[in-house]
């Protein structure tokens, strides 16, 4: 097993945790909200087709917002080199996380442009899509193990859709993963049972309204993953 939090590449969480992704913060209350739950990551989404969506300017004034300890982690979609260059001037970060249609390759060149360590986000419906796991695995720090969205989807995360957890019980991919897609405070507990993970990222699942988080499900979505 390898180790889960390199320097740089996480957080710590205390010993027999899960670790907890909240994802797609928009407010300075949302960044209060996950810190009093003691998440252990907090995410902003640079996508403009999401109700996540928030600016490089807004997300530097959250990520300064957020308390030492936890790491802060860019979401961008298929971005050029020009628009990384922008938001890693500005923002102060601790993980870029790739949720598009990046090529190995391209982790590669993100991870030696930038210097920071990368997630990448891989899409599961069926076995079919389990070798991408091993290839990204190869390049990237850290995987974020999500559902594959339907076909001509608008987001490329954040749908609300979890997977056949069974698909991933108890496999190793020589780097962090995290378990991501459709998890609730609700099913949160099983999903961590089944699959074995160590760490679990929410954005949909812990909300009232698209776009609009709810402390009290952030705080039932933590609990239940430790539970």
């Amino acid at each position: 097993m390898p180790v889960l939090f390199a320097p740089g590449v996480g957080t710590a969480p205390r010993l027999g945790e899960t670790s907890v992704k909240i994802c797609g913060l928009t407010t300075i209350a949302d960044v209060h909200a996950v810190a009093a739950a003691d998440a252990n990551y907090v995410g902003f989404v640079f996508f403009k087709k999401s109700p996540r969506n928030v600016s490089v300017a807004q997300a530097r004034d959250l990520a300064i917002e957020v308390p030492m300890g936890i790491a802060k982690v860019a979401l961008v979609v298929n971005a050029t080199d020009e628009f990384l260059d922008e938001i890693t001037a500005a923002v102060p970060l601790d993980i870029l996380q790739l949720h598009g249609k990046e090529t190995p390759e391209r982790v590669s060149e993100i991870k030696a442009r930038y210097g920071l360590p990368v997630m990448k986000a891989v899409g599961v419906a069926d076995e079919s899509d389990l070798p991408a796991l091993d290839a990204y695995s190869a390049v990237a720090d850290q995987l974020l193990i999500d559902a594959k969205p339907p076909k001509n989807a608008d987001l490329p995360g954040g749908n609300g859709l979890s997977f056949d957890w069974r698909l991933i019980a108890g496999r190793e991919f020589g780097v962090p993963w995290m378990l991501a897609g459709g998890l609730t405070p609700e099913n949160v507990a099983e999903a961590v049972r089944m699959t074995g993970t160590q760490q679990v990222d929410v954005s949909s699942g812990v909300e009232s309204a698209p776009g609009v988080k709810d402390p009290a499900r952030i705080r039932r979505f933590v609990k239940g993953a430790r539970s």
